[in-house]
Protein backbone atom coordinates (compact mmCIF):
# COMPACT_ATOMS: atom_id res chain seq x y z
CA UNK A 1 0.00 0.00 0.00
CA UNK A 2 3.03 2.33 0.23
CA UNK A 3 2.57 3.44 -3.39
CA UNK A 4 -0.74 5.07 -2.47
CA UNK A 5 0.93 7.32 0.14
CA UNK A 6 3.94 8.15 -2.03
CA UNK A 7 4.60 11.30 -3.97
CA UNK A 8 5.13 11.19 -7.68
CA UNK A 9 8.60 9.77 -8.35
CA UNK A 10 8.40 9.10 -12.09
CA UNK A 11 8.63 11.28 -15.16
CA UNK A 12 6.84 9.04 -17.66
CA UNK A 13 3.92 6.62 -17.41
CA UNK A 14 3.15 4.40 -20.39
CA UNK A 15 1.31 1.23 -21.38
CA UNK A 16 3.48 -1.71 -22.39
CA UNK A 17 3.00 -5.29 -23.50
CA UNK A 18 3.23 -7.84 -20.72
CA UNK A 19 2.68 -11.54 -20.26
CA UNK A 20 -1.00 -12.29 -20.88
CA UNK A 21 -1.91 -8.69 -21.62
CA UNK A 22 -0.74 -5.15 -21.09
CA UNK A 23 0.86 -3.46 -18.10
CA UNK A 24 1.78 0.05 -17.06
CA UNK A 25 5.36 1.21 -16.64
CA UNK A 26 6.60 4.17 -14.61
CA UNK A 27 9.98 5.05 -16.06
CA UNK A 28 10.24 1.41 -17.07
CA UNK A 29 9.16 -0.03 -13.69
CA UNK A 30 6.01 -2.14 -13.64
CA UNK A 31 3.07 -0.83 -11.64
CA UNK A 32 1.91 -3.33 -9.03
CA UNK A 33 -1.34 -3.77 -7.16
CA UNK A 34 -1.62 -3.22 -3.38
CA UNK A 35 -1.15 -7.00 -3.01
CA UNK A 36 2.10 -6.71 -5.02
CA UNK A 37 0.87 -8.50 -8.13
CA UNK A 38 1.92 -6.96 -11.41
CA UNK A 39 -0.93 -4.85 -12.78
CA UNK A 40 -1.72 -6.53 -16.10
CA UNK A 41 -4.99 -5.88 -17.93
CA UNK A 42 -6.45 -7.57 -21.01
CA UNK A 43 -6.35 -4.67 -23.50
CA UNK A 44 -4.00 -1.95 -24.56
CA UNK A 45 -6.84 0.59 -24.40
CA UNK A 46 -7.40 -0.08 -20.70
CA UNK A 47 -3.66 0.00 -19.96
CA UNK A 48 -3.38 3.34 -21.73
CA UNK A 49 -6.25 4.74 -19.66
CA UNK A 50 -4.56 3.58 -16.47
CA UNK A 51 -1.23 5.03 -17.61
CA UNK A 52 -2.98 8.35 -18.23
CA UNK A 53 -4.25 8.33 -14.64
CA UNK A 54 -0.71 7.88 -13.34
CA UNK A 55 0.62 10.51 -15.71
CA UNK A 56 -1.98 13.00 -14.40
CA UNK A 57 -0.83 12.67 -10.78
CA UNK A 58 0.90 15.64 -9.22
CA UNK A 59 2.49 15.53 -5.79
CA UNK A 60 0.91 12.91 -3.49
CA UNK A 61 -0.85 10.13 -5.37
CA UNK A 62 -4.64 10.54 -5.09
CA UNK A 63 -6.43 7.19 -5.55
CA UNK A 64 -9.81 8.93 -5.78
CA UNK A 65 -8.72 10.39 -9.12
CA UNK A 66 -7.69 6.96 -10.48
CA UNK A 67 -10.90 4.93 -10.95
CA UNK A 68 -9.50 2.59 -13.60
CA UNK A 69 -6.39 1.81 -11.58
CA UNK A 70 -8.53 1.07 -8.54
CA UNK A 71 -10.86 -1.14 -10.56
CA UNK A 72 -7.96 -3.08 -12.06
CA UNK A 73 -6.48 -3.56 -8.58
CA UNK A 74 -9.83 -4.88 -7.35
CA UNK A 75 -10.12 -7.28 -10.28
CA UNK A 76 -6.64 -8.71 -9.74
CA UNK A 77 -6.40 -8.71 -5.94
CA UNK A 78 -9.98 -9.53 -4.94
CA UNK A 79 -12.31 -10.61 -7.71
CA UNK A 80 -9.87 -13.07 -9.27
CA UNK A 81 -9.37 -14.73 -5.89
CA UNK A 82 -13.01 -14.70 -4.79
CA UNK A 83 -14.81 -14.86 -8.10
CA UNK A 84 -17.52 -17.33 -7.07
CA UNK A 85 -18.30 -15.43 -3.87
CA UNK A 86 -18.51 -12.11 -5.71
CA UNK A 87 -20.74 -13.60 -8.39
CA UNK A 88 -23.00 -15.13 -5.76
CA UNK A 89 -23.27 -11.88 -3.85
CA UNK A 90 -24.22 -9.93 -6.95
CA UNK A 91 -26.68 -12.56 -8.15
CA UNK A 92 -28.59 -12.11 -4.90
CA UNK A 93 -29.66 -8.68 -6.13
CA UNK A 94 -32.05 -10.54 -8.42
CA UNK A 95 -34.12 -11.43 -5.39
CA UNK A 96 -34.53 -7.80 -4.36
CA UNK A 97 -34.10 -5.91 -7.62
CA UNK A 98 -34.98 -2.21 -7.47
CA UNK A 99 -37.22 -2.55 -10.52
CA UNK A 100 -39.50 -5.00 -8.73
CA UNK A 101 -40.52 -2.75 -5.83
CA UNK A 102 -43.04 -0.11 -6.84
CA UNK A 103 -44.64 2.83 -5.10
CA UNK A 104 -48.28 2.50 -4.10
CA UNK A 105 -48.85 6.24 -4.60
CA UNK A 106 -48.92 8.96 -5.83
CA UNK A 107 -50.24 8.04 -9.25
CA UNK A 108 -47.65 10.17 -11.05
CA UNK A 109 -44.74 8.29 -9.44
CA UNK A 110 -46.40 4.92 -10.02
CA UNK A 111 -46.78 5.78 -13.71
CA UNK A 112 -43.21 7.05 -13.98
CA UNK A 113 -41.80 3.84 -12.50
CA UNK A 114 -43.93 1.64 -14.74
CA UNK A 115 -42.99 3.57 -17.88
CA UNK A 116 -39.25 3.26 -17.18
CA UNK A 117 -38.99 -0.07 -15.39
CA UNK A 118 -41.49 -2.34 -17.12
CA UNK A 119 -39.60 -2.30 -20.45
CA UNK A 120 -36.40 -3.27 -18.65
CA UNK A 121 -38.09 -6.25 -17.01
CA UNK A 122 -39.48 -7.21 -20.42
CA UNK A 123 -35.97 -6.98 -21.86
CA UNK A 124 -34.59 -9.18 -19.07
CA UNK A 125 -37.19 -11.82 -19.86
CA UNK A 126 -36.13 -11.80 -23.51
CA UNK A 127 -32.36 -11.39 -23.15
CA UNK A 128 -31.76 -13.30 -19.92
CA UNK A 129 -34.70 -15.72 -19.92
CA UNK A 130 -35.60 -14.35 -16.50
CA UNK A 131 -38.99 -12.84 -15.67
CA UNK A 132 -38.96 -11.03 -12.35
CA UNK A 133 -42.22 -10.29 -10.59
CA UNK A 134 -43.17 -6.91 -9.15
CA UNK A 135 -44.92 -5.78 -5.98
CA UNK A 136 -46.10 -2.59 -4.33
CA UNK A 137 -44.34 -1.46 -1.19
CA UNK A 138 -41.13 -2.68 0.40
CA UNK A 139 -42.15 -6.06 1.81
CA UNK A 140 -39.92 -8.79 0.39
CA UNK A 141 -41.26 -10.55 -2.70
CA UNK A 142 -40.11 -14.13 -3.23
CA UNK A 143 -38.98 -14.61 -6.82
CA UNK A 144 -39.15 -17.85 -8.77
CA UNK A 145 -36.17 -20.07 -7.95
CA UNK A 146 -35.56 -21.07 -11.56
CA UNK A 147 -35.51 -17.41 -12.57
CA UNK A 148 -32.94 -16.59 -9.90
CA UNK A 149 -30.87 -19.62 -10.89
CA UNK A 150 -30.77 -18.41 -14.51
CA UNK A 151 -29.65 -14.97 -13.39
CA UNK A 152 -26.95 -16.54 -11.22
CA UNK A 153 -25.72 -18.53 -14.22
CA UNK A 154 -25.51 -15.33 -16.29
CA UNK A 155 -23.46 -13.59 -13.61
CA UNK A 156 -21.08 -16.55 -13.34
CA UNK A 157 -20.29 -16.27 -17.06
CA UNK A 158 -18.66 -12.86 -16.56
CA UNK A 159 -14.87 -12.72 -16.53
CA UNK A 160 -13.10 -10.93 -13.69
CA UNK A 161 -12.97 -7.60 -15.54
CA UNK A 162 -16.66 -7.61 -16.41
CA UNK A 163 -17.52 -8.85 -12.93
CA UNK A 164 -15.57 -5.99 -11.36
CA UNK A 165 -17.47 -3.44 -13.44
CA UNK A 166 -20.73 -5.28 -12.84
CA UNK A 167 -20.22 -5.00 -9.09
CA UNK A 168 -20.41 -1.21 -9.25
CA UNK A 169 -23.14 -1.11 -11.88
CA UNK A 170 -25.38 -3.32 -9.75
CA UNK A 171 -24.55 -2.05 -6.26
CA UNK A 172 -24.87 1.60 -7.25
CA UNK A 173 -28.14 1.17 -9.13
CA UNK A 174 -29.62 -1.46 -6.83
CA UNK A 175 -30.61 -3.51 -9.86
CA UNK A 176 -29.22 -6.66 -11.41
CA UNK A 177 -31.28 -5.97 -14.53
CA UNK A 178 -29.88 -2.45 -14.94
CA UNK A 179 -26.38 -3.86 -14.51
CA UNK A 180 -26.90 -6.36 -17.32
CA UNK A 181 -28.58 -3.72 -19.49
CA UNK A 182 -25.49 -1.54 -19.11
CA UNK A 183 -23.04 -4.35 -19.91
CA UNK A 184 -25.02 -5.36 -22.99
CA UNK A 185 -25.58 -1.81 -24.28
CA UNK A 186 -29.35 -2.18 -24.11
CA UNK A 187 -29.63 1.57 -23.46
CA UNK A 188 -27.22 4.49 -22.99
CA UNK A 189 -25.48 4.20 -19.65
CA UNK A 190 -26.47 7.74 -18.65
CA UNK A 191 -30.14 6.92 -19.28
CA UNK A 192 -29.85 3.73 -17.23
CA UNK A 193 -28.43 5.70 -14.32
CA UNK A 194 -31.36 8.12 -14.47
CA UNK A 195 -33.76 5.18 -14.54
CA UNK A 196 -32.24 3.94 -11.29
CA UNK A 197 -32.78 7.36 -9.70
CA UNK A 198 -36.49 7.78 -10.35
CA UNK A 199 -37.44 7.69 -6.67
CA UNK A 200 -34.71 10.12 -5.66
CA UNK A 201 -35.54 12.47 -8.53
CA UNK A 202 -39.19 12.42 -7.54
CA UNK A 203 -38.38 13.30 -3.95
CA UNK A 204 -36.13 16.15 -5.08
CA UNK A 205 -38.88 17.51 -7.31
CA UNK A 206 -41.33 17.50 -4.43
CA UNK A 207 -39.14 18.68 -1.57
CA UNK A 208 -36.00 20.03 -3.14
CA UNK A 209 -32.45 18.76 -2.65
CA UNK A 210 -29.48 19.96 -0.66
CA UNK A 211 -25.88 20.40 -1.74
CA UNK A 212 -24.62 17.42 0.24
CA UNK A 213 -27.16 15.05 -1.31
CA UNK A 214 -26.39 16.38 -4.77
CA UNK A 215 -22.66 15.87 -4.21
CA UNK A 216 -23.21 12.26 -3.12
CA UNK A 217 -25.47 11.62 -6.11
CA UNK A 218 -22.90 13.09 -8.49
CA UNK A 219 -20.13 10.93 -7.03
CA UNK A 220 -22.26 7.81 -7.44
CA UNK A 221 -23.13 8.75 -10.99
CA UNK A 222 -19.46 9.22 -11.85
CA UNK A 223 -18.66 5.82 -10.34
CA UNK A 224 -21.47 4.22 -12.36
CA UNK A 225 -20.28 5.76 -15.62
CA UNK A 226 -16.66 4.83 -14.86
CA UNK A 227 -17.67 1.22 -14.21
CA UNK A 228 -19.28 1.01 -17.64
CA UNK A 229 -16.23 2.56 -19.28
CA UNK A 230 -13.91 0.18 -17.42
CA UNK A 231 -15.94 -2.72 -18.77
CA UNK A 232 -15.87 -1.41 -22.32
CA UNK A 233 -12.13 -0.72 -22.22
CA UNK A 234 -11.51 -4.27 -20.99
CA UNK A 235 -13.19 -5.79 -24.05
CA UNK A 236 -10.85 -6.79 -26.91
CA UNK A 237 -11.53 -4.90 -30.10
CA UNK A 238 -13.05 -6.92 -32.89
CA UNK A 239 -12.35 -6.74 -36.56
CA UNK A 240 -9.24 -6.60 -38.71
Amino acid sequence: MSEWAAKRFWTRAEAAEAADGFGVRLDGRAVRTPAKAELVVPTQALAQEIAAEWDAQEGVIAPATMPFTRAANAAIDRVAREREAVAGMLAEYGGSDLLCYRAESPAELVARQAEAWDPLLDWAESALSARLRTTCGVMHLEQDRDTLARLHDEVRLLDIWALTAFHDLVSLSGSLVIGFAALRDHAPVQALWQVSRIDESWQAEQWGSDEEAEAVAQRKENDFLNAKRFHDLSRPRRGC
